[in-house]
């Protein structure tokens, strides 16, 4: 019985993991700034640094994302459906970015 050499697969998976992490996190980053550096008066309440949970907590939103994304494609090469994959990566990337975004402007511009 030969042994299989899989170690040769995994610096493409960890590659394909980092980008899509990558993109992800600067999708909500592109987001989040929209929103945050879009305020010209900020409440007093808020805080001096009230930025910083916003644009923290989107951006590690953004890359779980696409994380589920990487995972999702290296489901469909092993057999799973490519078009479901990618829509699912897609509804579950949004439903974070959302969240992400709820949780990181929660007590300052969500309320």
């Amino acid at each position: 019985m030969t042994k299989l050499n899989t170690s040769q697969n995994q610096p493409a998976l960890l590659a394909l993991l980092t980008k899509s992490m990558l993109v992800g996190a600067g999708i909500a980053l592109l987001v989040i700034s929209f929103f945050v550096f879009g305020v010209d008066a900020p409440d007093p309440e808020w805080g001096k640094l009230w930025r910083i949970k916003p644009l923290i907590v989107n951006p590690l939103a953004g890359a779980l994302g696409g994380a589920f994304y990487a995972f999702m494609s290296y489901q469909s090469s092993r057999g799973f459906n490519r078009t479901l994959a990618v829509l699912l990566s897609l509804v579950v990337y949004f439903v974070g970015l959302w969240l992400g975004t709820v949780l990181g402007l929660a007590g300052t511009m969500w309320d």
